[in-house]
């Protein structure tokens, strides 16, 4: 119990000194998760105007925030996520489990018949501190997110995802790259250098 509180303290002295930490709350989002959207939009250009959105697990919205000012007036964001999310001006959100058929059915209802044309998901596991099973409960998330990409994504479509290197990562980059044109790993500068975390930038899907 002492290890875990020691352990405790120090994440939660990294945290609020991180710099990204601060910025957010100084330039109003809502997680430094933010600064890794804007890198990877400025790099390739993911996001444009008109399209229709989908953020997987998007709560507190760090994602949403950023996603919604690239894509103008007549783009359309969708938001999932199973904890609750204050809303946000331009972002439909649903409380559900987006793999639920009524989640689907609820997207494409809104989406208007139209398959999305982005698909983002920063989900993560809350961590045990167990490494093990941490990063099995990771690429369970993400297989399940590109689960739901298979049933939803439009052809053509792409896919933003976090993951982390590790067991079962390799497979997993492995499948991507058959489902989709090209796959593009970044390491955004406001991910923690010693974190395993990286983002698969998937393009082109072929439905």
């Amino acid at each position: 119990m002492k290890k875990q509180s020691k352990s405790s303290k120090r994440w939660l002295k990294e945290h609020f000194n991180d710099p990204f930490v601060q910025k957010a709350k100084k330039e109003g989002w809502r997680s430094r998760a933010s600064y890794k959207l804007i890198e990877i939009q400025e790099k390739d250009r993911l996001l444009k105007p008109g399209m229709t959105v989908v953020d997987l697990g998007s709560a507190p919205g760090g994602w949403s925030q950023v996603a919604v000012k690239q894509l103008g007036k007549k783009g359309k964001l969708f938001a999932l996520d199973l904890l609750d999310m204050d809303p946000i001006a331009g972002v439909e959100f649903l409380q559900a489990d987006f793999l639920a058929d009524s989640s689907l059915t609820w997207l494409l209802a809104q989406c208007e018949g139209k398959a999305p044309d982005v698909v983002l998901s920063d989900l993560a596991p809350n961590a045990s501190g167990v490494a093990s099973a941490d990063q099995a409960r990771a690429m369970a998330l993400v297989e399940i997110a590109l689960d739901f990409v298979q049933r939803a994504l439009a052809p053509g479509g792409s896919f933003l995802v976090k993951t982390f290197q590790g067991e079962g990562w390799d497979g997993y980059l492995k499948n991507l790259r058959t489902c989709f044109e090209k796959v593009i790993v970044r390491k955004p500068e406001a991910s923690r250098a010693r974190s395993k975390e990286v983002y698969l930038l998937a393009r082109g899907f072929l439905g």
